[in-house]
């Protein structure tokens, strides 16, 4: 089993890396992502240093208030193209976002049976 030094920065290194891909699919410029990243690192070492954590697998996401704002624009009859001007993202980043949000509000896709 790896140390728990080895663990925290495996952990810190796999928050950036999602902030960086998250932040490139929402069409983010290119080093925001990781400055991002190593910011919410930082925080998270300062605000929650010394203390044991735990992270039940199966947790609900909740959605963010930007993805609330796009979905019920959407919903609203809202384009793509219209959300992404709205919104300062790209065409791109607008339907992954709606993919990724639909895919955490149905759960994993289930297998066809027959």
């Amino acid at each position: 089993m790896s140390s728990m030094s080895d663990r925290r920065a495996a952990l810190y290194a796999h928050i950036i890396d999602k902030v960086i891909e998250t932040a490139a699919e929402l069409g983010l410029a290119g080093d925001l992502g990781e400055h991002l990243g190593a910011a919410i690192v930082d925080a998270i070492a300062q605000d929650f240093g010394g203390q044991v954590l735990s992270f039940p697998k199966d947790d609900a996401y909740r959605l963010s208030r930007r993805e609330q704002a796009i979905l019920a624009a959407r919903s609203q009859g809202a384009s793509i193209h219209e959300l992404a001007r709205q919104f300062g993202m790209t065409e791109r980043g607008i339907a992954k976002l709606l993919k990724r949000v639909f895919a955490r509000q149905t759960g994993p896709e289930q297998p066809r049976l027959l």
